[in-house]
């Protein structure tokens, strides 16, 4: 009945989840753009087009829980669907404020560090994008859905790695203490924008241990 209920016809919620996600594949590339450039009318562009992302995400949760207060559900599976939604909007706010930070700092050069680590968080993005559509049956899915999170677990894994390595490379090797500063704080807000990858990833779990 959960199961039927959640996926009804006339009122499902994957289509808004999707289009939260088509979202964050579109905020994470403009994201990995600005690394590969010290231009900064590029990164000012890029910042206010995810800055628009930012607020369609906003208006797309808005949307979200106003569908789901529609729909007789259990508190919990409830909760955990919202949980979701709310989860890859936080992403996109970290991408966003990651984005701000580059655009603000201004670095003398963005190393192939931090390069990677953009990556990682739109590889994560991708994975999350395979992974909503596959809630259209959960319980028949399962098995993909997992392996789409634990790829999202391993490449925070990866950035975790590449965090601590990067960090002390900087304090080795980068001898203008302002510029080494930049460059460690840009690397803890590219790191947390990983770690907001594997926070959705982990709602996504929750959610489909309601229906095993």
């Amino acid at each position: 009945m959960i199961y039927r209920s959640l996926f009804y016809p006339t009122r499902d919620l994957i289509p808004i989840l999707e289009r939260q996600a088509d979202l964050l594949c579109d905020s994470a590339r403009l994201f990995c753009e600005m690394q590969l450039t010290l231009d900064a009318e590029t990164w000012k562009k890029n910042f206010s087009e995810m800055r628009n992302l930012e607020h369609r995400g906003d208006a797309l949760l808005t949307e979200f829980r106003e569908e789901i207060s529609h729909i007789s559900l259990g508190p919990g599976v409830r909760r955990e669907l919202t949980t979701v939604s709310m989860a890859m909007d936080d992403f996109l706010d970290v991408l966003k404020d990651s984005a701000n930070a580059l655009n603000i700092y201004k670095p003398a050069k963005i190393d192939p560090q931090l390069q990677e680590l953009s990556r990682i968080v739109e590889d994560e993005v991708k994975a999350i994008k395979q992974l909503i559509p596959l809630l259209n049956g959960i319980k028949k899915n399962t098995t993909a859905i997992t392996l789409q999170a634990d790829r999202v677990t391993e490449l925070e894994h990866d950035a975790d790695e590449a965090y601590e390595s990067y960090v002390g490379y900087i304090f080795s090797e980068e001898p203008d203490m302002r510029e080494m500063t930049k460059y460690k704080n840009l690397a803890e807000l590219y790191e947390k924008a990983t770690d907001s990858g594997k926070h959705v990833a982990d709602c996504v779990r929750i959610l489909v241990m309601r229906f095993l």
